[in-house]
């Protein structure tokens, strides 16, 4: 374990030394106050020490403190929460690597957690964070007690592949070894319009750490491609910001109160319906590929998984009238999935837009642009699933 002690999660001996600096932090402290300003500090540490009682492990600390916490989300800034499973079969004693299409900084790994919790898996996931998202070390803290591991941004070609052939070491040791499951997403950071593309590199690293043929290394990993579907994403006016500042500043780059901005937004903002799909397995296809050479391999792999991935979209009124605008703006008499909502749906989610639209306040607003990359954002996920039908 010493090789991945610069980017693992905590183990089960370190989690009450790291319970206890967590709650002396004094930012942490800070953040707890601000939930409940009534109860002094010695208080509430006393009810968190005594609420930590009986938690060894990184899975019992996610059953204990996050899961109540996710749940709260689900039922106040969703509509609710769906998962289809029934790709995986029966796999009790198996354990995935689930590679998926990135909506939320924060919600997409913790909502897969509570899933395959209610769902009998016998655990959860680790996942891969940015160390440019653990601003703070309470973060560092509080993320590697949840089951996460670094991923190291902003490094040199040299360092950038030291870094990837550790992660992948340590990610297959997790699920052969550990026997945990993976989350990591598709692509580095999110696809800001929803069009989601596997990255070929994530697979090349992903391969690095195994053995044997380029299939036999991800054979190891038993990758699932899963489609995360949110029926209104409350972080896309930021990113149709960040659109415009990048057109009109191609040199801008987000600061670290940006990369919290999104975060706070993403978790506390409406998603209305949330669903997560299974695809079918890499294992079960992946030996039809054996003999390509490898870029080629490590492509063909990209292209079918991200044909999984748009196949099993969990597609809303929102996406096909997205759609319809910005082929026919307006709406005429007989757009081209009308089928798929009602007058009211457009009316609400004009409403919608307008609303989210309102919340950007940079200079030179182009409302124009703003309203074209928010209806990009919505139509990619219809064409990308009418793509793959």
């Amino acid at each position: 374990m010493k090789e991945f002690d610069e980017i693992r999660p905590y183990e089960e001996g370190e989690m009450k030394q790291a319970f206890e600096e967590l709650i002396n932090d004094r930012q942490f402290s800070l953040l707890l106050k601000g939930f409940v300003p009534w109860l002094p500090k010695a208080v509430r540490n006393g009810l968190l020490r005594l609420a930590f009682t009986g938690v060894k492990t990184p899975l019992d600390f996610q059953l204990r403190f996050m899961k109540p916490v996710v749940w709260y989300f689900v039922r106040k800034y969703t509509d609710g929460l769906t998962f289809e499973d029934a790709a995986l079969g029966q796999h009790p004693t198996s354990r995935f690597t689930f590679v998926s299409n990135h909506r939320d900084i924060v919600l997409d790994s913790a909502f897969l957690d509570v899933l395959l919790n209610k769902n009998d898996y016998p655990t959860t996931v680790e996942i891969g964070i940015g160390d440019n998202l653990l601003i703070y070390p309470w973060i560092k803290r509080l993320v590697r007690m949840n089951k996460a591991f670094t991923v190291r941004r902003g490094l040199t070609a040299h360092e950038m592949m030291r870094s990837s052939q550790l992660m992948s070491r340590y990610i297959h040791y997790a699920v052969t070894q550990k026997r945990e499951n993976i989350w990591i997403a598709q692509r580095e950071g999110r696809a800001k319009d929803s069009d989601d593309r596997t990255q070929d590199s994530v697979l090349k690293m992903l391969a690095m750490g195994g053995e044997g043929s380029f299939a036999d290394q991800l054979r190891e990993l038993n990758i699932v491609p899963l489609t995360i579907s949110y029926e209104y994403d409350p972080c896309d006016y930021l990113k149709a910001q960040e659109f415009q500042q990048k057109r009109d500043n191609p040199a801008f780059k987000k600061s670290r109160q940006d990369d919290l901005d999104n975060m706070k937004t993403g978790i506390y903002g409406y998603k209305g319906r949330v669903h997560y799909q299974c695809g079918t397995p890499v294992n079960e296809w992946i030996d039809e590929l054996a003999d390509l050479p490898k870029n080629e391999f490590f492509k063909e792999v990209a292209r079918r998984m991200d044909r999984e991935i748009h196949r099993h979209y969990r597609l809303y009124p929102c996406n096909y009238i997205a759609l319809d605008l910005l082929e026919n703006p307006g709406i005429p008499s007989n757009p081209s999935h009308s089928s798929h909502y009602t007058p009211s749906d457009v009316t609400r989610f004009e409403q919608y837009l307008a609303d989210q639209l309102a919340k950007i306040q940079i200079p030179d607003k182009d409302e124009a642009f703003l309203r074209e990359r928010m209806l990009t954002m919505y139509a990619n996920p219809l064409r990308n699933y009418l793509a793959a039908q």
